[in-house]
């Protein structure tokens, strides 16, 4: 690749598309090889301007509102499955004209809006969203199974299946391997194995990370097969997001200052962690940067030079740090956040104002297309 960093806007979202294809390329395989369903989940990676390119591998999205639900509508294309812990009254009608699969979250959410299901005009699948009370996901944050969890039914509140529900629905996982998912299916299968027969589908929700370097795809593959073969009547349905954004590209930005106080140097950039990253604050994690290592031992920061990275903001906990850099960096260097394209984009906002990244592709051949850039006016439009 001959492409000059130089050329690229900073700060910019940079999808390389051979990172993207090959990802799809494996995702594709899982399903056609496992005879399941991978749709995608927009709530992680609703770039519209590469859905062209993924459409050739999965028939369809979901969303968790009626925004992402026009979306995967009007851009994607093929079908749009939906869930959300609750749907507004004023959104629902439009929505049952743009879904072909709604999983409602409670007898409640599914009872109020049955009829207008029925008046719809259209076929749609119906199903429940239910908690097996089994996760592995450590933080609280994202596991949708601790105690007084809102997401999902639990199985003593279901003694039967209500007229026209057709699949189930369990989501919880989040960038697991196909074991944590197997364990998950067992509590599953125990805890809502006797509805099964009752239903079509069943839908395994997302945070399988199959495009993930250590993910044991064959696991996974005859994982699905096993239970298909259990199951042969039921359509089985997975919608991960990460998977298909999973290291397909990069944030790149600019150090626009270095403020240096001996023992800590901090590089201040074009971008924030606060707006643009806010998952290394909210998790938190440290993001990967190219040329750069962070530095795990604290005591080695008393003989290495370490750099903090500042985000742009006023806000005093836009930083994250420490790191230690091959070389040393200068102002006007440019700096590269890896793996910032799956759950990054979706969650950006213009806090203080500071623009949004630009968004651009790495095409195959090597060459860069800036796909959207931001100003005042998209600032602007967020307020009244």
């Amino acid at each position: 690749m001959n492409l000059k960093f130089s050329e690229i806007p900073s700060p910019c979202f940079v999808l390389e598309e051979r990172a993207l294809l090959k990802n799809l390329r494996l995702i594709d395989h899982v399903q056609k090889t496992a005879g399941a369903k991978i749709i995608l989940a927009l709530k992680a990676f609703s770039m519209f301007s590469t859905f062209s390119i993924i459409r050739k591998f999965l028939s369809g999205t979901t969303a968790s509102s009626l925004n992402e639900a026009r979306l995967g509508f009007e851009e994607f294309g093929g079908e749009v499955h939906a869930y959300s812990p609750a749907y507004p009254e004023n959104e629902f009608n439009e929505l049952v004209h743009i879904c072909n699969h709604i999983t409602f979250n409670s007898m409640n959410d599914y009872t109020k809006y049955k009829s207008m299901i029925k008046k719809a005009g259209k076929k749609i699948s119906c199903g429940l969203r239910i908690n097996p009370e089994y996760s592995e996901v450590k933080n609280p944050m994202y596991n949708p199974c601790v105690t007084g969890s809102r997401l999902g039914l639990r199985a003593e509140s279901i003694t039967e299946l209500p007229e026209g529900i057709e699949g189930l629905h369990f989501h919880t996982l989040c960038e697991c391997d196909s074991f944590a998912l197997e364990r998950t299916l067992k509590a599953v299968e125990e805890k809502f194995g006797k509805f099964f027969s009752s239903i079509k589908w069943l839908n395994f929700g997302g945070g399988h990370l199959m495009t993930r370097s250590d993910y044991d795809v064959n696991h996974l593959i005859g994982l699905l097969k096993e239970f298909k073969n259990r199951y042969p009547h039921l359509e089985i349905i997975l919608e991960p997001g990460s998977a298909v954004g999973w290291q397909t590209g990069f944030l790149i930005s600019t150090i626009l200052d270095i403020i240096d106080y001996g023992e800590l140097k901090t590089l201040v950039v074009d971008t924030s962690f606060s707006a643009h990253l806010p998952d290394c604050l909210e998790v938190p994690y440290k993001p990967v940067i190219r040329g750069a290592t962070i530095l795990e031992n604290q005591e080695e920061q008393k003989s290495l030079q370490t750099y903090r990275i500042g985000g742009l903001t006023c806000l005093a906990g836009d930083w994250c740090g420490d790191y230690i850099f091959e070389k040393t960096p200068q102002s006007g260097d440019r700096i590269i956040f890896e793996d910032m394209i799956h759950y990054t984009m979706v969650k950006t906002t213009t806090f203080n104002g500071v623009n949004l990244p630009s968004i651009g592709i790495i095409r195959e051949n090597g060459n860069f297309e800036l796909v959207k850039k931001f100003g005042y006016a998209d600032f602007r439009n967020r307020l009244s």
